[in-house]
This record gives structure tokens, sequence and C-alpha cells, in this order.
């Protein structure tokens, strides 16, 4: 295994202590970026050198990509590879991010899981993992195979964070490719340290930019009016709202979406 660490614009003294730590090997490599590119960028840095190869080595068929925060369980990795390997028409396959839902896309609305069904009992250890068939995979920690990405290519820049894997799982199946979720292959990220401001801007104007581009204008307004509605009721019902709903972000990103202003969002940059 090669493994590749993008980091995304950390203080100096952090990349010395990032490199210090890390075991002597000559698989294991760092690629500075420079600056905050976003997750779908920053993974595309170490994807494009993972496909055009380091000193002649083609890099092997399968790649796995996850953030800083991703905390997989015991076993998730050699699970969600031999799921994947077993199937040569899979393109992207992500772990179980444990929400007891399949990643599915509504035309409409967008990125929205659907209730899974239950898992069979598990052998001697007590585990049960089963492929299941969904839209896109979730980024916490995903497979993907080498053939498919040069096929339809790496994330779209343009989200910066958010969507990214959802446009890149649509454009895997609309290009025959299968995209699965590893079932009892169990990954966390407990973290966020992203303000809720920015979290809500960039889900509600990435949302807006997965439908236009994929389903039309006429979806994207639908959104817009769903996003409209949601203000109103939030602010007149506040328990009811997200745990990141920000109004002032949202009417931000619907302005964004309209104008087409993406990529790093103005409070990033």
């Amino acid at each position: 295994m090669t493994i590749t660490i993008v980091d995304n614009g950390s203080d100096p003294q952090e990349v010395e202590a990032l490199r210090d730590g890390l075991p002597a090997a000559d698989r294991v490599e760092v690629l500075e970026a420079g600056s905050n590119l976003g997750f779908g960028p920053g993974a595309n840095v170490g994807l494009r050198r993972w496909l055009e190869g380091a000193d002649g080595d083609p890099g092997g068929e399968v790649c796995l990509v996850a953030p800083h925060d991703s905390r997989p369980a015991e076993g998730t990795a050699a699970s969600l590879l031999r799921e994947f390997l077993a199937r040569p028409d899979a393109g992207l396959a992500s772990a179980d991010v444990g929400d007891g839902e399949v990643p599915r896309i509504q035309p409409w609305l967008g990125p929205i899981g659907e209730p899974a069904p239950p898992l069979d009992e598990g052998g001697a250890d007590g585990t049960a993992v089963r492929w299941e068939a969904c839209d896109y995979p979730h980024g916490t920690l995903m497979a993907a195979r080498r053939a498919c990405l040069e096929a339809v290519g790496t994330f779209d820049e343009r989200y910066f964070a958010y969507c990214e894997e959802a446009d890149l799982g649509l454009r895997a199946r609309a290009a025959g490719w299968e995209v699965g979720l590893v079932r009892g292959a169990l990954v966390h990220n407990p973290e966020s340290n992203t303000e809720a401001a920015v979290i809500d801007h960039l889900m509600v104007r990435n949302t807006l930019l997965l439908l236009r581009t994929h389903f039309g204008f006429a979806n994207m307004a639908f959104r817009i009016g769903v996003v409209a509605a949601e203000h109103v009721v939030g602010w007149w019902k506040p328990e009811v709202r997200g745990p990141y709903h920000t109004g002032r972000a949202r009417l931000r990103a619907v302005r964004d979406a309209l104008v087409g202003r993406y990529g790093v969002p103005s409070r990033t940059a």
C-alpha cells in the first residue's frame, strides 16, 4: 500500500510535526497543497498523483480516499476492498457511516438517505457485511477504481466541499459503473471544526449546483423554493431548524448558485 497525505495549507509547524510523526517508509508521501483547497480539490491532488503514478509505478487498481477525521473500525478497509474487488463493474464504493441509510439522490431535492434494510446476523465475530447498491459513495471513506476515474474524471472542484461525491457517483453511474455501500464496514468522522454558517452555505449552494447540472434548471428552482420555505418555517419555529441552519448563509448560497459563484466560499478564502 502506498499512502499519500495531502496537506491543505496547515501552518508550517504543523506540517513539520506531521512529517516527524510518520513512519520511516518509502511508500508514505506528503504533498503540500499550499492553501485550503477544500475536500474535493485537495483529494484530487492525491488522486492525480495516484493516476499518474510515481517513479513508473502505476499505483494499483484501487485507491482509498478519506478526510483527516475519518475513523474506520477494525477490519473496515479490508471488508470494503474485498466487497469492491469482487465486483469488476464497481467503479465507486464506500464504507458504512452507521446512519442506517443508503445514499440516494432525489431529483427535486438532492442527496437524501433512504432507510436501509436490516443486516443479517453476523458470523462468529458478530459482524455482518453486505453490498448495497446506491447512488453515490460517502466521502468519509470511499474506494475508487482506476478505470472508473480515468473514464469519468475526478471530483468537480466547483463544489469545494459537500456534494462532490454525489456528483461523482452520478457521473460514474451514467457511464455504466456500479456504485455501492458496504453495509457493516463501519467508519466514523466525529469532528467538525467548520463554522455552521459555512457548512450550511456549502450544502445549500452545492445541492443547487448538483440539481442544475444533472437534472435541469427547473429542479434547481424547485429546490430554491424549498430553501425559502425552510427559511420561513425556521424563522417562525426555531426548534425545527437543522443543526447547521443559518438564514443569511442560505440566502447567500442561493445567490451564489444563481450567478454561478462556486469554488472557495468567501468566508474561507
